[in-house]
């Protein structure tokens, strides 16, 4: 597996990560654990160093799953986690309330704990916080990195301008946001202030959480009480119908690489920033095979042209998160 920085002061870490959310649950039923460890296991043998986690995933329970199925690997691997939501400790539910920076030094134990870590790698803010001058959460971190407790800062779905003013008090290692083929918002700001600050940028769900894959259709549905996706407008039946545009563009280049389409959109981004990173996501050995693949992958100029401005072309119907989800983002 080849290897990329995080920046210019974040560490080495495979050129593609792991997504370990959905292996607790998330789209479509909850994955057996005794599975998922094997997973993970497997992720370090093909030669994966980067997996993310976050508190909110479980709540906990993926933490958990990773510091056990990476506790004989610590030496070989980067962990990435987050802090947000105010999280009940017993219930184990997420409470009316996001943290503030003086709960940090509470809730960065419990992730440490959980992880079965002495300091994290990478400590994430999952979402700003709009009721707290960002420069308050940036210090608190500080003061968890000079306590050893972690070792990098990290930012997800932050605004250009939020993401500077955090940097200007503790150096930001790495941005995590939401970007694909099919959500290519971070060009706008995002991408540029990484660049001119050497802050590295790991793109979530960069297959379209499964949609570049080409393993959906308009005929697809998914479970209201299991799958996330069943709340996301993009993935409306009415919306696929129109949105298969996307996954047609991504399949005929795939055929005519002889490859398969996710290895093409993940090529895609990598192709991008010599110090972007994603995380694709899976359950499956099979997927994450293919995902790691995409690594040996080369676009030519002609291919990367005809992805990049045929998709800026194509209109995506449907919003990448409900109103109420959207709204909790800085972009």
């Amino acid at each position: 597996m080849q290897k990329r920085a995080l920046g210019t002061r974040g560490p080495e870490v495979s050129a593609i990560g792991l997504g370990c959310m959905t292996m607790t649950g998330g789209y479509g039923g909850r994955p057996d654990r005794r599975e998922m460890i094997s997973l993970l296991h497997a992720a370090v043998d093909h030669g994966v160093t980067f997996f993310d986690t976050a508190e909110v995933y479980g709540p906990h329970a993926n933490e958990e799953l990773v510091g056990e199925a990476l506790a004989p690997y610590r030496d070989r691997v980067v962990i990435a986690t987050k802090f947000a939501a105010d999280i009940d400790p017993v219930e184990r539910t997420r409470r009316d309330r996001m943290l503030r920076p003086e709960d940090l030094a509470r809730v960065v134990e419990g992730s440490l704990q959980r992880l079965g870590v002495d300091a994290i790698d990478l400590y994430y803010q999952h979402r700003v916080n709009p009721e707290v001058p960002i420069e308050e959460f940036a210090g608190a971190v500080q003061e968890l990195i000079a306590a050893g407790k972690v070792k990098h800062y990290g930012m997800s779905e932050a605004a250009a301008d939020t993401i500077r003013r955090a940097h200007a008090v503790q150096p930001v290692t790495a941005v995590q946001s939401e970007y694909s083929l099919w959500w290519r918002r971070p060009e706008e700001e995002v991408l540029a202030a990484c660049e001119e600050l050497g802050i590295g940028f790991v793109p979530y769900s960069p297959l379209g959480k499964g949609f570049l894959t080409g393993a959906l259709n308009a005929s697809s549905t998914f479970d209201q009480d299991t799958d996330l996706r069943a709340q996301i407008p993009r993935f409306s039946a009415e919306a696929l119908e129109h949105n298969v545009a996307m996954v047609d563009l991504v399949q005929s280049v795939a055929a005519a690489k002889g490859i398969a389409p996710g290895q093409v959109a993940l090529a895609w981004l990598l192709a991008q920033k010599p110090w972007l990173v994603p995380i694709p996501g899976t359950t499956k050995p099979h997927r994450l095979e293919e995902n790691l693949g995409a690594a040996d992958v080369t676009l030519s100029a002609d291919e990367l042209h005809q992805l990049t401005a045929t998709s800026a072309n194509i209109k995506i119907q449907g919003g990448r998160y409900p109103a109420h989800l959207e709204a909790q983002t800085n972009l």
